[in-house]
């Protein structure tokens, strides 16, 4: 027989025990009767799933980027919670997140269609495109839906686009109609397989071509299947609403606050404008223009070669000292503000302090590269910095190093700097996604515009000469002289992951770049 001690201590465990039970029921109980977004709320942080591409979401030269990332920015800020991507390499992933609670919201560029409205919440239209085939310049035209069904190419989209949708439709009136649904890939992908002429045809969005011809002019237009189709974000269907409500309201307020369309006009405003500067434009403005800069750009030069800035400062400006982009670069050296406050530039239209500070920051990024580079070669890799971020350039190293290339050559490496585009490659990479065959453009630009200022000056002066010059890979290339020691010491090779490592960890500081 339990004594009276025992069984006060029995009933105490017990009624400890029910107290836990009703209070944890009693959080159950409230947390069940939270809304959506107050759940958002209390946890502090909203998920957005995202593709990791050109438009949406890739890391910049300034850390993420692209149009959903923007917004979503916006949203959390509305929201007064942190924002966390999840940015996945293909289609198939998204939604079957958004069903499993994963992620809060869709944001990708994806069209309204009858199959997604009818499993989801659509937001209001951020924009509008069509459906658009597209086949290789010079090939074969479809130019209307029958010709498809001839078949006399092979027809490949994204499996579960509405891409796929469509053609779906389109069997129903045309039987004969074949085509290829491909999980593991995207429409970028798949633009560039028609560039290369790897693929006939393939249908992808009006803004995703437009932005892949400045890349891949082969890329030409068959026909435009539909008419303009709204894009916009996804949230699962729920009891309360509420997340979507706001989402109605949120898009609502940057349409009308103007926020809607300046985002537009940088993500979409330079399509249609892009131009490739042919030599005889370049020779007019040395004549007509370069006089007029040259003393600054041999002031600020120091250790490098003045034409090899004079030559950067083209491709950034065309020597245009008022040049202003619609994603704020500006000036001569087209600085972005956090890079000119980097270098000490007060004034970005400001001709000397532009070229003083363009000169500075690639004079930084000289003094990251590898010493393992040779020394007339570390200004490519410097430039290519410049561009699309030192981080990309390393991963483009470690995938010549993986490829069997040499790792300290520009010639095996600017070969892998297109790679870092395509899913296969950038998906194993540290930084993942970058424009990199833009960064190719962007230096092999550069080398030809100081090679041709150099030509330009012998065919004017019988006693020029110098010794810096040198015949490299075909163009002639700059021999630096030794930059200033580093702080930190970057390894000789990648195959010592550490030191690289260590060089790295100043990409997570704000250093700016172009």
């Amino acid at each position: 027989m339990l004594s009276n001690n025992s069984l006060i201590t029995k009933f105490r465990e017990l009624f400890a025990a029910t107290l836990v039970l009703a209070l944890l029921s009693g959080c159950q109980w409230q947390d069940d009767n939270l809304t959506d977004l107050e759940k958002i709320r209390e946890s502090g942080v909203i998920r957005v799933g995202t593709l990791n591409n050109q438009l949406s979401y890739y890391i910049g030269n300034d850390g993420p980027t692209g149009l959903d990332y923007e917004l979503a920015q916006r949203f959390a800020q509305k929201l007064g919670v942190k924002l966390e991507m999840q940015p996945m390499f293909t289609l198939s992933g998204l939604f079957p997140s958004l069903e499993r609670g994963d992620i809060d919201v869709v944001a990708a560029g994806l069209t309204i269609s009858k199959d997604r409205i009818e499993n989801y919440h659509a937001a209001p239209a951020y924009y509008y495109a069509s459906q658009i085939v597209v086949y290789k310049n010079g090939q074969w035209r479809p130019r209307k839906p029958a010709d498809l069904a001839l078949n006399k190419g092979t027809l490949s989209v994204v499996k579960g686009s509405s891409h796929e949708k469509h053609l779906i439709k389109l069997k129903e009136i045309y039987p004969d109609l074949t085509w290829e649904s491909i999980e593991e890939t995207d429409s970028d992908e798949l633009l560039r397989l028609v560039a290369k002429g790897e693929l006939d045809f393939t249908i992808a969005d009006s803004v995703d071509v437009a932005l892949s011809q400045r890349i891949h002019p082969d890329v030409a237009i068959a026909m435009e299947l539909t008419e303009d189709e709204p894009i916009a974000w996804f949230v699962n269907k729920s009891t309360d609403d509420s997340l979507y409500a706001l989402l109605i309201e949120f898009f609502g307020e940057i349409k009308q606050s103007g926020e809607l369309a300046q985002l537009e006009e940088k993500y979409f405003g330079h399509v249609g404008s892009f131009d490739y500067v042919d030599t005889r434009a370049f020779l007019r403005a040395i004549e007509s223009k370069l006089p007029r800069w040259e003393s600054l750009f041999k002031k600020y030069s120091n250790e490098f070669d003045w034409r090899l800035i004079a030559a950067l400062s083209y491709q950034e400006s065309h020597w245009n000292p008022q040049a202003v982009s619609p994603t704020g670069v500006r000036g001569m050296m087209m600085l972005t503000l956090p890079t000119a406050k980097s270098v000490g530039v007060k004034n970005r239209l400001d001709p000397e302090q532009s070229i003083r500070g363009g000169a500075e920051y690639l004079r930084k990024m000289i003094s990251r590269v590898p010493d393992s580079i040779e020394s007339h070669e570390k200004v490519w890799f410097a430039l290519a910095s410049y561009n699309v971020g030192f981080g990309h350039m390393m991963d483009a190293r470690r995938l010549t190093h993986k490829q069997g290339g040499n790792q300290d050559t520009w010639t095996d490496v600017k070969q892998r700097l297109p790679l870092l585009r395509q899913r296969k490659y950038y998906q194993q990479s540290r930084y993942g996604y970058a424009r990199g065959d833009e960064a190719l453009n962007y230096v092999e630009n550069i080398r030809r515009y100081y090679q041709s200022i150099i030509g330009y000056e012998q065919a004017h002066s019988h006693d020029y000469d110098s010794d810096d010059v040198q015949v490299v890979d075909g163009l002639q290339t700059i021999t630096l002289p030794p930059v200033p020691p580093r702080q930190s010491n970057v390894g000789d090779s990648l195959n010592n992951e550490a030191a690289i490592s260590s060089a790295e960890k100043t990409i997570d500081d704000p250093e700016p770049s172009q």
